[in-house]
């Protein structure tokens, strides 16, 4: 098999792993939308990485199973989530601020990154403007933000559990992100600038 074709067929699986997930828990959402309809923030968070990932443009990607498990395992375990019945840990007003801040910095990175999204590690492109200017991986940070402010809104062990362990999975993914983007010298040089990955002065 020619290696563009092997592109084709993993990009392929991909999209469609990615579709099963995203089905269910937008159906899952939606239901709770009567009752708590500032979940919906959660679901623009996660659907507008799930438009990215059927609508991205092509690029060099790695093959390896590593990264793929990883890429996959950050993605779809959030998609897993669904609201429960158990009390609120804190005010409607904080869980939402945290939700709509994670929504708004999602959507800046987005615009930012356009269609140069994706699963797995890969090059489409470095980007450097927006709120890249302040932090290497400001998309991960909009998730968690999100998923944080509706985790404190709808708590349930199992999703305190999957959010843990997804959020693992991201810290493994921009490890493995950085590692494949660093042969690029353009990368390079971006973090010479730009210190830190995810919150300005710590990590």
């Amino acid at each position: 098999m020619e290696a563009p074709v092997k592109y084709l067929v993993v990009d392929a699986l991909e999209r469609l792993i990615i579709l099963l997930f995203s089905g269910p828990f937008a159906f899952a959402i939606f239901r709770a939308l009567p009752m708590n309809p500032y979940w919906l923030l959660l679901g623009v968070s996660e659907g507008l990485a799930v438009i990215l990932i059927l609508t991205r443009k092509p690029g060099g990607m790695t093959l390896r199973p590593y990264p793929w498990i990883i890429g996959l395992a950050g993605t779809t375990l959030p998609l897993l989530i669904r609201p429960g019945d158990d009390a609120a840990l804190v005010p409607m007003m904080v869980s939402t601020s945290l939700m709509l801040a994670g929504v708004a910095l999602n959507i800046a990175a987005k615009l930012f990154l356009n269609r140069s999204f994706g699963v797995v590690a890969a090059n489409r492109g470095v980007k450097r403007g927006g709120p890249y200017r302040l932090v290497r991986h400001p998309m991960y940070l909009g998730y968690m933000l999100t998923q944080l402010g509706f985790l404190l809104s709808s708590f349930s062990l199992g999703n305190l559990l999957l959010y843990l362990v997804a959020w693992s999975f991201q810290f493994l993914r921009i490890i493995e992100e950085e590692r494949f983007l660093s042969l690029d010298p353009i990368y390079g040089s971006y973090r010479g600038r730009v210190k830190y990955r995810l919150l300005p002065g710590l990590i």
